[in-house]
């Protein structure tokens, strides 16, 4: 099967002093793609890398992601709509020289294998703007239903909150 979104990258073509360079989904790789992630709907799919050369054939890249996605609310289970802005850092490996460790440092860069000596920066981007996707979106303004909110009316938590102290207050009052 072919990618929803591929844009291959030879890393030999990659300057020593490193380049910038822009990938942007066509409307036919967006419809395909949305359906890949299982979203409503995705457009304007745009990343921008800042590419570094490292030893051994090893590829820094930086990216920065935009995309307009349609999501289905969890809540209410109705469609809006939402603007992804995220920025990435990601090092890219030889496929044979590539190990999955069991210990994974949380604050080092993730590292991602490449085949054939080239990137593929669409297929890259398509990863990350899954991984910015949140996999419980709420349509801003919904709330949950009352029946399965577990109370007669759902209010605000600001308005149910007590004080400190307004049970020593209530105690008060019913004793004078």
């Amino acid at each position: 099967m072919d990618a929803e979104f591929s844009r291959p990258l030879a890393v030999g073509r990659i300057p020593a002093r490193g380049m910038e360079t822009v990938v942007e989904a066509s409307d036919a790789e967006c419809r395909r793609l949305a359906t890949r992630l299982g979203i409503p709907g995705l457009r304007n799919l745009s990343c921008r890398y800042r590419l570094a050369p490292g030893r051994d054939g090893e590829v820094l890249a930086e990216g920065w992601l935009t995309a307009h996605v349609t999501q289905e609310s969890v809540v209410s289970l109705e469609p809006f709509e939402d603007v992804l802005a995220e920025s990435f850092t990601v090092r890219c490996i030889p496929a044979e020289r590539f190990r999955e460790d069991d210990e994974i440092d949380p604050f080092s860069v993730d590292e991602v294998p490449y085949a054939r000596d080239s990137i593929d920066l669409g297929e890259l981007a398509t990863e990350e703007l899954s991984l910015a996707l949140d996999p419980y979106p709420h349509k801003p303004g919904s709330r949950i239903p009352a029946e399965f909110a577990g109370t007669e009316e759902a209010e605000p938590e600001e308005s149910t909150r007590r004080q400190p102290f307004s049970a020593l207050a209530e105690l008060k009052k019913k004793r004078n």
